[in-house]
């Protein structure tokens, strides 16, 4: 009998080399991380649509943004959907930072891939959310075919409203794989290509499963992750419906409060995250600088209810566990520094009164008795909750951390809460250089329904 041994191949080191994102406090790395450690917040009335008379009429918007500051190809775009418009400008700041092109060092520019760079080996994993909706077109088309008298939509009027009003254009853009192919036809992507709608677990998801393309040989670079607005009537009416936003419309200036014990929901933002992974070798070979390695991905669901997460924490506590396992980390053990092996966790920290509790019992059930001496935050108390967007644009915060030694503050945190006992780094940014730095993160993203995802970066 003849036995053959196959032997599987070392799994491939995997480093960011760039970094982008579109906020609603800026879009640019260095201004909005200044921002990030000031505890700037970008919450403001509703600008995009007359809201006066919404339960929540504020929100974090990106303001001031062109993607002619950007890219010299914008007009190619001039439909794209605003989802789709930052993820190109968060990628065109990326794509710069790896120095994957021979683009000039202007402000707008067109993508020019370097000549020796195999863009069949170049794939993309988005957690793109849909696109804009035609909102009044939609509205005007519905209430030409709706027949009050009988109470029944008339199909024909519906139609002949809608060949007359509606641009196929704008329907399609808003389709979520739209992004993709933005971003493929610009930058010249090749090679796989994917997307996740797991609501706010869609950012890390994606930045986790392009990770691991990477990680077994599929493609040698991608980018990854996640863009999306929902401010805009119907996304606004329908998280205020399912009481998970602040109506608290007299003292917005203050919110959202994640951990704090006044907390009554989250504020939604807008907003994108990219990044440029890389296997590490390749990086090397192309003379690259890598900014942080990606370690460990965990990736759970709760299996538990359509609209709760799990109410002890299960799948959240597991996916921390399963990043923590990749990178051959143990969460209850300290460094020969007498500090626990985690040294920042970017919290998914809402500020609604059941997602705050639950992620904190979960980090207490993974890290135990070292659980209270691992700094834990939430920008989204200052970035608003950018929903699909969220854990992109949180895991760049990680990387800052690495790169700089100071980790950003959970503002809006004033009175404490018995179920929420953590160091939640309140108010004021943490200098952790004389500590050693910040060497290791993990960055958590539940979703609606019980989606969880965590990563874990690691110094470089």
């Amino acid at each position: 009998m003849l036995t053959i041994f196959f032997r599987m191949p070392a799994p491939r080191r995997v480093v960011i080399t760039g970094q982008g994102w579109i906020t609603p406090l800026g879009n640019d790395v260095q201004s909005v991380w200044a921002k990030l450690l000031a505890g700037v917040s970008g919450v403001g009335r509703v600008t995009r649509y007359d809201a006066s008379t919404f339960a929540t009429n504020f929100a974090a918007e990106v303001r001031n943004f062109h993607l002619a500051h950007f890219l010299d190809t914008h007009a190619q775009h001039a439909h794209a959907g605003l989802n789709s418009q930052f993820a190109l400008a968060a990628a065109a700041q990326a794509w710069k930072q790896a120095k994957l092109g021979d683009d000039p060092d202007t402000p707008g520019f067109a993508p020019r891939p370097h000549k020796g760079l195999d863009m069949s080996r170049f794939g993309m994993y988005l957690g793109a959310g849909e696109g804009s909706l035609d909102y009044d077109n939609f509205l005007a088309v519905n209430l030409a075919g709706w027949q009050r008298e009988s109470r029944s939509l008339d199909d024909v009027a519906w139609a002949k409203a809608a060949l007359s009003r509606m641009s196929f254009v704008a329907e399609q853009e808003q389709e979520p794989n739209t992004t993709l192919t933005h971003l493929a036809h610009e930058f010249g992507c090749a090679g796989p290509a994917f997307n996740c709608m797991t609501a706010c677990a869609a950012g890390n998801q994606a930045i986790g499963e392009a990770f691991e393309i990477i990680r077994r040989g599929d493609a040698d670079l991608m980018f990854a992750g996640a863009a999306h607005s929902m401010i805009h009537p119907l996304g606004m009416t329908g998280f205020i419906r399912l009481t998970a936003m602040t109506t608290n419309r007299d003292n917005y200036q203050s919110l959202p409060r994640p951990f704090d014990a006044s907390r009554d929901g989250f504020v939604m933002g807008e907003g994108a995250g990219m990044l440029v992974l890389e296997e590490l070798e390749h990086a090397r070979a192309r003379g690259a600088t890598p900014l942080v390695e990606v370690v460990g991905y965990g990736s759970t669901a709760d299996a538990y209810r359509m609209t709760d997460i799990h109410p002890e924490g299960k799948g959240a506590s597991l996916a921390m566990q399963y990043a923590c396992n990749q990178a051959g980390i143990d969460p209850r053990g300290v460094g020969a520094d007498g500090r626990p092996s985690v040294h920042y966790i970017s919290a998914h920290g809402t500020g609604t009164q059941e997602n705050d509790s639950i992620e904190t019992a979960a980090v207490k059930t993974v890290f135990g008795e070292l659980a209270p001496r691992i700094p834990f935050s939430s920008v989204k108390s200052m970035l608003g909750h950018l929903i699909q967007a969220a854990g992109a644009v949180e895991l760049i915060t990680c990387v800052q951390a690495i790169r700089t030694g100071f980790v950003p503050p959970t503002i809006n945190l004033r009175t404490p809460d018995p179920e929420c006992d953590l160091d939640y780094v309140p108010n004021a940014a943490r200098d952790l250089r004389a500590a050693g730095g910040v060497q290791v993160c993990l960055s958590n993203g539940f979703g609606f329904g019980g989606q969880n995802d965590c990563l874990c970066l690691r110094a470089i």
